[in-house]
């Protein structure tokens, strides 16, 4: 049984990468999706990855990104809409006796399975709350992992703003945690061909 589920969130259009697919772009001598999966797997949680339905210009190389990797994969099929279709769509495999479900963001290239481990075993010490990870200088960033008690809220979401209501509601209320992962890990994305070019200058 998996305490938590990992959802990362692959099924957009990366439109501001002008054509080309972010995330079967190389990154470490892997496409970066296949890459951000495998660091989700090696925690020995559940991993789903959603994915735009068949016929979409970017199914066919994330799917071959996946080949091998023992994910659970969701197609959405109104992708279009936003990433609430990709939330709503991966709650769906996840079991009655699951914990949490940490959104982890596919375009995060600094992020590495000790990160995700550390959010992991910090969720659980309270897992009633949100639990947000944050550059070493305390900025809020991803991944943030929501307690079982909102799957209800995420499955009601609509549009392209993800869970950040829910996270800022929770907030005033009190029960939203932090934990600092090094650098700007938890910022770092990947969602422009300039970022991949500077990214890529400072390795």
């Amino acid at each position: 049984m998996s305490d938590l589920t990992l959802l990362i969130p692959a099924a957009g259009d990366a439109r501001r990468m002008r054509g080309t697919d972010k995330l079967t772009q190389e990154a470490g001598g892997l496409p970066l999706l296949h890459r951000q999966a495998s660091a989700a797997l090696a925690t020995g949680q559940q991993v789903v990855v959603t994915l735009p339905p068949s016929g979409h210009p970017h199914h066919a190389g994330r799917l071959a990104a996946l080949a091998g990797l023992p994910v659970v994969i969701e197609e959405v099929p109104d992708a279009a809409s936003g990433l609430a279709a990709s939330l709503r769509r991966g709650l769906l495999p996840i079991g009655e006796e699951t914990l949490g479900l940490m959104i982890l963001l596919p375009d995060l290239p600094d992020l590495v399975e000790t990160d995700l481990e550390a959010l992991i075993a910090s969720f659980l010490e309270q897992p009633d709350h949100i639990l947000r990870a944050t550059t070493q200088d305390g900025r809020p960033g991803h991944p943030v992992i929501l307690p079982r008690r909102l799957f209800g809220q995420l499955a009601r979401l609509k549009g392209d703003t993800g869970a950040r209501a829910i996270v800022a509601a929770e907030a005033q209320a009190g029960r939203v945690r932090h934990l600092a992962l090094a650098g700007d890990r938890a910022l770092t994305d990947l969602d422009t061909p300039e970022a991949w070019a500077a990214w890529r200058a400072r390795q």
